[in-house]
This record gives C-alpha cells, sequence and structure tokens, in this order.
C-alpha cells in the first residue's frame, strides 16, 4: 500500500499503481511463514512414529531438544519390570518356605511388581496360598495384611519403624543384599521381625549404553526410586549414573515435587516412568515419556510415548527434535529472506535505477516457489535416522 500511495504521488499512471500494488500484495503474502513450522512438525512427528515414538504434541517435539536433566524411574523403566525373587532369610524357628509362602500370601492382593514377583516364585513352588484379610498397600513403604488372626507387615525400613519393629538382627543383610542390586524388605509378623526376603530386576540390556549417549549430549540424568539407597547406588553403577544424581526412597507423591525442585533451579526437566505412581511427575515435567509397557495413566499423562521399551528412544527423540528445530529455523531464514528481498523488488527498487518492473505474474510465481522450497526442505526430514539404531 505505502509503495502504490508513493508512486501514485510520484505521478506515475493509474495502471503502473495498480501493478506495484498487486506485486507486493501477492509476493508478501506470508505462506511460507504459515507453512515453516507446521510442515516440519508433521514430518518430524511422522518420523517419530515410524521408529516407534509417538509424540502426541508438535509442543513436546519443540521443547525436547532443550531438556537439561533427565529423569529416570527405576523399575520398568532402567530395569525390564520383570523382577525375580533372590534371596529369603529368616529369623526364629520358621522355615523359609512358611516365609515364603507367607509373604506370598500377603502380597497377592499388591499390584507392585515386586511384590507380584513374590507370588510367581510361590506359585511356582506350588504352593497354596493364605486367604488374607484387610490388605492395604503403604505406597513408599510396603504392605499390611492379617492371616489368620496374624498381622503381617511386609516393606522397608521406614514400615517398621512405624510399628516400633526391632530390626537391628536384619539390618546387616538388608546392606548386603542391597548391595548385590537386589531389594530387599523386612517380614514381621505380630510386630516382630521374623526375616528378609529379597527381589531383583535385570537391567535393560541398552540402558547403559543410553544412558551413555545422553552424558554425550550434554545431558545430565538422574535415577529416581522408592528403593532404599544401597539397592539404587548398585543399579546406579551398573549403568553409570554418578552417585549425586540418585534420587533413592523418594515416596511415590514426592516424585512430581523432585521435577518441579529442579525446574525451579532453572532446568529444563524430562520425565521417563511407566508407572501409576509416575504419571504426576510425567505431567509436571516440561516434557513426559512414558515406556509402553507400563500403565495407561503413565502414557496418558506422558507427552511422548516411547513403544519399543528401549531408554535409547529417549536419546532418539531429543535428536528428531534438533533435526526437526534445525529444519524449522532453515524454512524460517528462507521465508524472512525471501519477503526481504521480493517486496522491495516488488515495489519497484529496481526500476528506480532502471530496472525492470515485477510482473504480478511473476511474483505470484515466485511466492509459490518460496512455499515449495519449504515444504521441500521440511520433507528432508524424512532422511532422518537416528544414530543409535
Amino acid at each position: 500500500m505505502v509503495a502504490a500511495v508513493l508512486w501514485a504521488i510520484s505521478g506515475k499512471p493509474i495502471g503502473f499503481v495498480l501493478k506495484i500494488f498487486i506485486s507486493v500484495l501477492v509476493i508478501a503474502c506470508p505462506c511460507a511463514l504459515g507453512l515453516a513450522t507446521p510442515t516440519a512438525i508433521m514430518v518430524g512427528t511422522g518420523k517419530g512414529a515410524e521408529y516407534g515414538i509417538l509424540i502426541k504434541s508438535g509442543t513436546a517435539l519443540e521443547i525436547a531438544h532443550k531438556i537439561d536433566v533427565i529423569i529416570l524411574d527405576k523399575t520398568g523403566t532402567i530395569t525390564k519390570g520383570e523382577p525375580e525373587l533372590k534371596n529369603i532369610i529368616v529369623y526364629g524357628d520358621m522355615d523359609e518356605d512358611e516365609v515364603l509362602k507367607l509373604v506370598a500370601s500377603a502380597e497377592r492382593s499388591s499390584e507392585h511388581p515386586l511384590g507380584q514377583a513374590i507370588v510367581k516364585a510361590a506359585i511356582d513352588k506350588g504352593f497354596e496360598l493364605y486367604d488374607a484379610q484387610n490388605f492395604q498397600a503403604l505406597p513408599g513403604h510396603g504392605i499390611k495384611v492379617d492371616i489368620y488372626g496374624r498381622h503381617v507387615l511386609v516393606g522397608n525400613e521406614k514400615l517398621m519403624l512405624n510399628y516400633d519393629i526391632d530390626i537391628s538382627a536384619g539390618q546387616g543383610d538388608m546392606e548386603a543384599l542391597a548391595q548385590k542390586g537386589e531389594t530387599p524388605m523386612y517380614v514381621a509378623i505380630d510386630n516382630k521381625l521374623i526375616g528378609v526376603i529379597a527381589v531383583a530386576d535385570v537391567v535393560k540390556p541398552s540402558s547403559k549404553d543410553a544412558i551413555e549417549a545422553l552424558h554425550r549430549a550434554g545431558i545430565k540424568v538422574m535415577m529416581i526410586t522408592g528403593d532404599n539407597k544401597e539397592t539404587a547406588k548398585a543399579i546406579a553403577r551398573q549403568i553409570g549414573i554418578a552417585e549425586e544424581n540418585i534420587l533413592a526412597e523418594v515416596l511415590p507423591q514426592d516424585k512430581a515435587d523432585n521435577v518441579k525442585r529442579l525446574q525451579e533451579e532453572g532446568y529444563r526437566v524430562a520425565m521417563v516412568g511407566d508407572g501409576i505412581n509416575d504419571a504426576p511427575a510425567l505431567a509436571q515435567a516440561d516434557v513426559g515419556m512414558a515406556i509402553a509397557s507400563g500403565t495407561d495413566i503413565a502414557m496418558e499423562s506422558a507427552d511422548i510415548v516411547l513403544m519399543g521399551n528401549d531408554l535409547m528412544d529417549v536419546y532418539t527423540a531429543i535428536e528428531l527434535s534438533k533435526k526437526t528445530i534445525k529444519h524449522i529455523k532453515q524454512n524460517l531464514f528462507w521465508a524472512f529472506a525471501y519477503n526481504t528481498v521480493g517486496i522491495p523488488i516488488a515495489a519497484g527498487v529496481l526500476y528506480i535505477f532502471g530496472g525492470p518492473l515485477l510482473n504480478p505474474m511473476i511474483a505470484a510465481a515466485a511466492m509459490s516457489l518460496s512455499s515449495v522450497s519449504v515444504v521441500t526442505n521440511a520433507l528432508r526430514l524424512r532422511r532422518f535416522k537416528p544414530t543409535y539404531r
């Protein structure tokens, strides 16, 4: 409009002025700018799906490359989530089989994978389990249940101390088992310690490599777990996470608080988990990533779902985000560069210095070409291949 008015004031005929007006109007059409970001996001999201990374929103894809800290849940994320019974240590007259049968009967109503591992071990041995009453799960502590009039407690030190149970006989065994990477639990009947039972979960083969790749990318990796500190340290040593980056003995409701604390310190935080108790932390994180083998609630709360159940996909998601943002920036550069050069030409700058006047049809072709170039550049993302595949 300004260019047309200036040419009109200069005394040019109406045909000339209209030609300038139409050329500027056509060439200034922001189609390329409008396509720059959504096209790249669309292609990046599709490419992620091809590799089993379901990205629910463009925002998650745009933010993922800015992540400073990744918090990994232990059970089912770093480990396979298929724990097995490893040890039973008995104090007193009761034998190991009876302790296993009792604990399995108590854990039968539990949904926790560690409890289910104990139940499976008892069933595999052919034990007929007792009927249990008044089952109560105590998140971050253990379970409480009645079996034929006996009060059974299975859980960690906090649970035992809450019921004033003397655990001095089992503390040495608990520490030794934890240092081997097993998850030990105290077993008490009628407020008396009768034994320790330990379950271990195997670390996923790719966990160590994925964490090393994230470290090389300059990302701080932390592990969060409700397990005791010694067990957490043993697992962390296997996968290369520093001791100061371990968050152990964390209650389920406190996971989101740990994410929030890091955010308040100025970090961009990603949370990776699979369980119901991870859902608040997944929702709190800047980017929540859920393992597909986990619960529906975790997947619903997350921004990205990793269908391959492989931690290496966390690195791939961040790598894809970086590539996508790179293409978005390229698209925006060329779109702005096109307008920066094209609009003055359409306004008649070349004509002032004896050059040609831009024909509106040429302006339309140039405008279309800019949109095509942006889309073509975005489609180059289809050639993306993860570094670690």
